[in-house]
């Protein structure tokens, strides 16, 4: 009797929306799996069946979900305990399906006596016994070389731009890099859309707090699109839209690939002059967002990668090796 590969997915309580999605695009039912909180807190899994052999793919973005009673440090310890459960129950491969990688801007020492938070989720990561990563749109390129195991690292990029080409032709669309940090992203974003590039200067004089300065480059009386990999409480963003605004842009819109949306993130949104902020569903938003956030699901994206790994082609193919965006 040969030996055949199997393919199971299983996914945690961080974005199951997500993890149904992805079966739903490869043709697999998701695993059954027992997940709870216990009530001291402490989180309990159990895979239902047996995975021996298997490359196991665990859906599990680090975020918080209000829905599910998890908040983003339950789905890392979550997820964590998923890959030592795999392992335990002699998977094949175990890989982690983290769209949203979690302390991913706690990636540098940026005051003396901080930690470098992100190398630390890597650490953990492969000391649980994780074979590969699986990731999108990362904060900074430094984050790869902290794992010593495969980071396969995927963006959403290309499918945001593909959301706006209705806006028309290159002459009158300018895309604007949220400061000096986003030019490279924002620039492949603006060679897709065949459209112009402007940069707003920004200082961040302290955590979750930023000042715009003033646009370096061409908007008056175009269409700008704000591209950036994160939104969190949309204070920055809110700011940089009415920046671009006062520069003379006639239209406003916005992308990112991660919605975080913490604290004041739908007022912001509510309140700023974007008319469409189109973002992916890495993180479930939680309800009562504003009328002009749009979502497009990565879920086509994450399983062409997943089918890849599992049958060993190149996942690099899927952006035309194009996925280096620092």
């Amino acid at each position: 009797m040969g030996y055949r590969k199997r393919l199971m997915l299983f996914c945690g309580r961080a974005n199951p929306g997500l993890g149904r999605a992805i079966g739903a695009e490869l043709g697999v039912g998701l695993g059954p799996v027992t997940l709870k909180t216990f009530s001291n807190d402490e989180v309990y899994c159990r895979f239902q069946e047996s995975i021996r052999g298997a490359d196991v793919f665990l859906v599990q973005p680090m975020c918080s979900n209000p829905e599910a009673g998890v908040n983003a440090n339950d789905a890392l310890l979550e997820l964590l305990v998923m890959v030592d459960a795999a392992v335990g129950a002699s998977a094949h491969r175990v890989i982690a399906v983290t769209p949203w990688y979690g302390y991913s801007r706690q990636d540098k020492k940026s005051a003396p006596r901080e930690p470098i938070s992100a190398r630390l989720v890597a650490r953990m990561l492969e000391a649980a016994g994780v074979d590969r990563v699986l990731t999108m749109d990362l904060h900074a390129g430094q984050l790869q070389g902290f794992s010593h195991r495969p980071v396969d690292h995927m963006t959403a990029l290309m499918m945001l731009a593909d959301h706006f080409s209705e806006l028309g032709g290159a002459d009158d669309l300018v895309v604007v890099a949220p400061d000096a940090g986003r030019v490279k992203l924002n620039k492949q974003f603006a060679t897709r859309m065949g459209a112009g590039l402007a940069i707003l200067d920004k200082e961040r004089p302290q955590q979750q707090v930023a000042e715009i300065g003033h646009v370096i480059g061409d908007v008056r009386g175009k269409t700008a699109i704000i591209v950036d990999d994160i939104i969190d409480t949309a204070g920055t963003l809110r700011a940089a839209g009415e920046a671009v605004m006062r520069a003379g842009a006639a239209r406003v819109f916005a992308a990112a690939t991660h919605p975080v949306f913490s604290g004041r993130a739908y007022e912001n949104l509510a309140a700023s002059p974007f008319e469409r902020i189109v973002v992916t569903d890495s993180i479930p938003l939680r309800p009562g967002a504003p009328d002009n956030v749009h979502v497009v699901s990565c879920a086509p994206l994450l399983a062409d990668s997943i089918r890849r790994i599992f049958t060993d082609d190149s996942v690099s193919e899927v952006f035309g090796g194009h996925n280096h965006l620092f």
